[in-house]
């Protein structure tokens, strides 16, 4: 995406405000002969390594301090006996998506108070990472039916709000089921019981720890989680704190993973007593018996170098521990149109098909100077077209990238020009990166922060559809073949244009985003968005299959409001996805913009990490 992708680091969610909107067209200035010299002048809004969309959403406000409470009308859950359950009926409000796979997946979450909105998009991270293995249900807890932990390969809950009512059949079934249960963040102590209770000494006995004296660590600096050999970042701005499990019985807990403790300069330092532990580090994810917990929710302020993706390896334990090893490497060239010089993308490609990687080239089909035209379709430049061919014959594979990588109708938020602006999602450029905001008319200045809003007006999936068919058919006119495969421009739609999209291309090659009511069938709401990256295939809850791209690109200066990006720093993170036993990494550069030395890095470094280069094709297969 040339000069142009979105905002990884959104902190906070974006307030949709779609009043004062303006469509105000930007004279078209060059001639109709062809794109116009110098209109990319860079630099341009880039996307940093793993792009997160719109928002990386906070974590539910700090727990109250002490030992743990029990919500009003708690009763100690019973423990079942007998026969297994019979095969329940799903409840009316679970969504299922997914692929058909090895396993299946309950995913539960919390719905209640003024942050039960929270539980919804937590449950849709969860609920896609899950897909990798299979299909996945997913409802409120609250509406949990008795027996339902049985009828999956695992079950997740994601306790987000505080002392969430939980229904006594949850708690007694996962006190019986034989089946997985990995539960993350708050509630645990409903399964317990108060302290000394004699449910708490029955949990303590099957379990080897004691969620009724274990208590959040707010005190303590936790900059990085360690998971298998390797270490993932924290964000600072996440003060929710983290349940230290309270350890009773050594022998019968597995740690998984630990949350390290470090002073103000980031060096490791002795974890404070509330974390009921010595040393540097406490229990982050522990495993005992059939349940696995996780002290926080791993879908808050997450990054590409985030626990997130720890959280991601974690899954592997309980739905599918004899997975097969596999390190696979992917690269696109993006935003690759008729402005493109044929002679960089010539080079790009002579350089992978040298190595003997394949690779992907991301197109736009028809380029723009100035919103409703003149345009130069693919088929006005033979030259990029035959050196497409040329990819097409060394290895690569054809992806389209939206129809005209801009929105007609006004500055969004650049210049109307290919490349540049959001096609399916409208955005402003703000002084500040946090509301109230202060929108700037385009085009942007550099110091600004790119603000993603909501829909576009007109904005409807028959609209997004339409363009998508319009720009495929571009692809045959200029002699080239159907590309199989779709990349959103900035990786930023609706949902109408997600459904879209969909409609016509079933294989997705990106990042995306998730907005609230999309698994409760309220009403899309556009101020609670989260966007999510994969560190593997998944099946997203729009039905389609996702390639993963989840290390970004190249970005050499920072700009509007984004640090810059190295070729190390996309080696980097590519160690830390090592970790997982499936893990990817995936990245896209820019044949005109980005020298090619950052290519043969990037190349040369993951093949000295031990991944192995795959195509679109070949990874599906391999994860099929």
């Amino acid at each position: 995406m040339r000069g142009t992708a979105f905002v990884r680091a959104r902190r906070f969610l974006v307030a949709v405000s779609m009043a004062g909107l303006t469509a105000t067209l930007i004279p078209v200035s060059a001639a109709a002969s062809g794109p116009p010299a110098g209109s990319h002048p860079g630099p341009r809004y880039q996307a940093p390594a793993g792009s997160l969309g719109t928002a990386e959403l906070p974590g539910p406000p700090r727990p109250p301090s002490g030992p743990p409470a029990m919500p009003a009308g708690y009763r100690t859950p019973g423990r079942a006996t007998g026969a297994a359950k019979a095969p329940k009926t799903v409840p009316a409000a679970a969504k299922t998506w997914g692929a058909s796979g090895s396993s299946t997946t309950l995913v539960l979450y919390d719905s209640t108070g003024a942050w039960g909105w929270l539980g919804e998009l937590y449950a849709i991270g969860a609920g896609n990472l899950a897909t990798h293995f299979g299909t996945v249900t997913a409802e409120p807890v609250a509406d949990y039916v008795a027996g339902q932990v049985n009828d999956y390969t695992a079950t997740i809950y994601l306790g987000s709000t505080y002392n969430e009512p939980l229904p006594a059949a949850f708690l007694s079934d996962v006190l019986t089921t034989t089946r997985p249960v990995i539960w993350a963040g708050d509630n645990i102590w409903q399964l317990s019981g108060p302290a000394g209770s004699a449910a708490d000494s029955a949990f303590q006995a099957q379990y080897g720890w004691d969620p009724a004296t274990s208590y959040f660590d707010t005190t303590d600096t936790i900059s990085s989680v360690s998971y298998n050999g390797t270490g993932f970042s924290r964000s600072s701005l996440n003060t929710a704190g983290i349940l230290a499990p309270h350890i009773t019985t050594a022998s019968q807990v597995t740690t998984l993973a630990t949350a390290d403790c470090t002073d103000s300069a980031g060096a490791a330092t002795d974890c404070g007593p509330i974390a009921q532990a010595t040393g540097t580090s406490f229990p982050w994810a522990i495993s005992s018996g059939n349940l696995m917990y996780i002290g926080e929710i791993p879908f808050s302020y997450i990054s590409p170098t985030d626990r997130y993706v720890a959280f991601a390896g974690l899954l592997f334990n309980d739905l599918d521990p004899a997975a097969t090893t596999s390190h696979l490497a992917l690269i696109r060239l993006d935003d690759i149109d008729t402005y493109t010089s044929p002679a960089d993308l010539e080079a790009y490609i002579s350089y992978l098909q040298s190595q003997g990687v394949p690779f992907s080239m991301a197109v736009i089909p028809d380029y723009t100077f100035g919103g409703d035209g003149p345009f130069w379709s693919l088929a006005t430049a033979p030259d990029v077209v035959s050196a497409l061919q040329e990819g097409l014959n060394d290895g690569g594979t054809l992806v389209q990238e939206g129809y005209t990588g801009e929105y007609p109708d006004a500055a969004n938020p650049f210049d109307t020009v290919t490349g540049d602006d959001f096609e399916f999602y409208r955005a402003q450029c703000s002084t500040t990166d946090t509301p109230p905001y202060n929108f700037q008319p385009a085009p942007c200045p550099y110091g600004d922060y790119v603000i993603e809003e909501g829909p576009l007006p007109g904005d409807s999936q028959s609209w997004a559809q339409s363009r998508v068919l319009a720009g495929q058919a571009l692809f045959g006119q200029a002699g080239l073949p159907t590309p199989a495969i779709w990349t959103t421009p900035l990786y930023a739609a609706s949902a109408p244009d997600y459904a879209g999209i969909s409609q016509v291309y079933t294989t997705k090659y990106e990042e995306e985003m998730f907005f609230g009511g999309e698994l409760s069938g309220q009403p899309i709401d556009y101020t609670h968005v989260f966007g999510q990256f994969f560190p593997y295939e998944v099946h997203d809850l729009y039905g389609s299959t996702v390639i993963p791209e989840n290390l970004g690109d190249y970005q050499q200066w920072p700009t509007f409001g984004e640090p810059a990006v190295s070729a190390q720093d996309i080696l980097d993170e590519a160690q830390q996805n090592l970790a997982l036993p499936q893990g990817v990494a995936s990245f896209y550069l820019h044949p005109d913009t980005d020298p090619l030395a950052v290519l043969e890095q990037v190349v040369t470094g993951l093949k000295a990490e031990g991944y192995t280069f795959a195509s679109p094709q070949a990874f599906l297969a391999s994860n099929g």
